[in-house]
């Protein structure tokens, strides 16, 4: 079976001779459409399964709507706008304790709440085999602000917004049956970036952006293929979070963080704004290079680990 990566490639090529209908589809974390001179909308949508995603047993419903909630928005958030109102589809099994799905929608709705947005509409249906989740998530801003996989540049300063790891370490503690440890939480829990994301947006020594879901060691390559570029990143810079490995923080995926390019030429004085503004550091962790290939780098001496992250088939 090809891999997750081949698949959407393949899917892409067979759609090529479809109307774009003034969109900017498959290659982002969304697909855009301007609308008038200066604004734009983007469109994002993601499946969470049960057995796959998450585990009944381990997760309440309600951190379940609020955990399939961020993890659209956290797209929207990396594209550099806001977002404004999502669709709701539930595919339900007969099997569900009474309440569940109000508890699921009180999660859904309380974090839309949070961001002011829509729930303006979607679907629901019978499940044979678990339940299934997807969200579509629409965000709009300034289209000055859409960033894209493609911008990065040579020289680019490689950054993350945060520390990385948590999620995938606290996967391992449920999985282990520890459901309510901290950093179990902290994978039930996942938090989009919505305010980082969108003053990210609004800043033009911000090149190339997307939210790490998969790890960097996979979701990097995509801003690389996506600007012709390659990259060397040192080691010993990744922000691994509290409890977690380095392998976890490069491999483990969930994170929901952003992973960005900045300006070389401006990126000390960025990054002490950025400080300034969220009273935290932005991490550069390397730079885009010519070359076209990854190169891992430990305390400048290049590597040969090869390192992977989720990928679903």
């Amino acid at each position: 079976m090809m891999g997750e990566f081949e698949l959407i490639a393949a899917i892409k090529q067979l759609a090529e001779g479809l109307p774009a209908n003034g969109f900017e589809g498959i290659g982002d974390d969304c697909a855009v459409l301007e609308i008038g001179q200066d604004e734009a909308l983007v469109f994002t949508t993601d499946a969470l399964c049960e057995e796959v995603h998450f585990l009944r047993e381990a997760i309440s419903a309600r951190r379940l709507g609020e955990k399939a909630l961020a993890v659209n928005l956290s797209d929207v958030a990396s594209m550099g706008v806001r977002p404004v109102a999502v669709l709701l589809t539930l595919s339900l099994p007969n099997d569900l304790p009474a309440g569940w799905v109000e508890e699921f929608v009180a999660g859904f709705t309380s974090l839309c709440k949070t961001h002011q947005v829509a729930l303006i509409g979607g679907d629901t249906t019978r499940s044979k085999s678990g339940i299934t989740l997807n969200i579509t998530a629409i965000g709009r801003g300034a289209k000055q602000h859409i960033k894209r996989r493609s911008d990065g540049r040579v020289g680019d300063i490689v950054c993350v917004s945060d520390c990385l790891g948590a999620s995938a370490a606290g996967l391992k503690e449920v999985l282990r049956g520890n459901f309510e440890s901290p950093l179990a939480a902290i994978h039930h829990h996942p938090t989009a970036a919505i305010e980082v994301g969108a003053w990210l947006g609004s800043c033009k020594e911000v090149h190339a952006m997307m939210d790490i879901s998969d790890g960097i060691a996979s979701d990097l390559t995509h801003i690389l293929k996506a600007s012709a570029v390659g990259a060397e990143i040192e080691l010993s810079a990744i922000p691994v979070a509290e409890g977690a490995t380095l392998e976890e923080a490069l491999s483990g995926g969930e994170d929901y963080k952003l992973l960005l390019t900045v300006d070389a030429a401006s990126s000390e004085a960025f990054m002490r704004k950025f400080e300034q503004t969220f009273q935290r550091p932005l991490y550069p962790i390397g730079r885009l290079t010519a070359s076209q290939a990854l190169v891992w780098l430990e305390k400048g001496v290049p590597t040969q680990q090869e390192l992977r992250g989720f990928c679903h088939f």
